[in-house]
């Protein structure tokens, strides 16, 4: 294999200019020819191809974000959009296509693969949601950006006596909102993979309110509740005048964590080393802490879920 081509898809993550960078400069350092792609797989199908030299990702690893940009494609579902896709991918001569993504983004370069056009992707994405890897690229850095929001939000909170209700992304997956608030001590933790009984929630409130507790922190995930929503259950049970904060795309964006440098710059340098190999249509996956090359049929069938237990703990730690 002589050519490469490395592209970002769905949303950002902080650490995708560390993989991007580490993408480039190892298929460099073994004798490819590396072409980068904007706008993900919009790129693809509109030719968006440029090379990239060693400098083309100089002073790029402290910036979050893509360098690439990003975007999710409609397009590349139809039959036209992935025909097109196709074609460019092999006008250029591309051997093997590295995609830095989610689920969504696995999606597609295994729909690539099944078509003969070699991928290997790179889990990126905040939400820590994919299956077939314990870990993906962004995740470190998210949960510590709403960790210093929280703690800025608690000095608010204790001065005004307030339950503080912050919600934080996480759709279809709680990890970010459980993760966090186990580690800023949340009082309560509401995820989309565990209903939340506000009746409980509330009574627990108002036990810690009596003990002489001047403030609480909710830790809502987006998938499990509207932030505003469970401020006015909490207040027509309580009496309690809850203050929501939106933490949005604040959680995606800053400079990564050393953690997802780290990780960014491994993953991209093993995505290169499966290619060389030979053994592509692979995600490249954080298992029992250690980096392995998993088919795309083995990552599909490990689904991830919540850890109980540390709901569990985050929850006993709440009393």
């Amino acid at each position: 294999m002589k050519r490469l081509a490395v592209l970002t898809s769905g949303g950002d993550a902080p650490g995708m200019n560390a993989c991007i960078r580490a993408v480039v400069r190892k298929g460099i350092y073994h004798g490819f020819d590396v072409f980068g792609v904007e706008r993900g797989y919009e790129g693809v199908i509109d030719g968006l191809f440029r090379p990239m030299g060693l400098n083309s990702v100089a002073g790029i690893i402290q910036h979050g974000g893509t360098m690439l940009k990003t975007a999710r494609s409609e397009r590349f579902t139809t039959e036209e959009g992935f025909a097109a896709a196709i074609r460019q991918l092999r006008e250029l001569a591309v051997d093997a296509l590295i995609v830095i993504g989610g689920d969504g983004s696995m999606a597609g370069a295994a729909r690539l693969a099944a078509a003969k056009v070699p991928t290997v992707v790179i889990p990126a994405t905040i939400d820590n949601d994919m299956p077939g890897t314990e870990y993906t690229i962004g995740f470190d850095t998210a949960l510590n950006t709403v960790l210093e929001a929280v703690n800025r939000i608690r000095d608010t909170a204790a001065s005004h006596e307030r339950v503080a209700v912050v919600e934080v992304m996480g759709r279809s997956a709680g990890h970010i909102a459980l993760m966090a608030g186990l580690a800023c001590g949340a009082e309560a933790i509401l995820l989309p993979e565990h209903p939340a009984d506000m009746d409980d929630i509330c009574k627990g409130l108002k036990q810690s309110h009596q003990r002489g507790k001047l403030y609480s922190i909710v830790m809502v995930a987006e998938g499990a509740g509207k932030g505003f929503d469970v401020a006015a259950q909490i207040a027509e049970r309580t009496g309690f005048k809850p203050h929501v904060t939106v933490l949005g795309y604040i959680q995606r964006g800053g400079s990564p964590s050393a953690f997802d440098n780290i990780m960014g710059s491994r993953m991209g340098a093993l995505a290169v080393d499966t290619v060389i190999q030979g053994n592509v249509n692979r995600l490249i996956a954080y298992q029992q802490g250690q980096l392995v090359a998993v088919p795309y049929e083995q990552a599909f069938a490990n689904k991830r879920g919540i850890d109980l237990a540390l709901y569990e703990l985050a929850s006993i730690l709440a009393i």
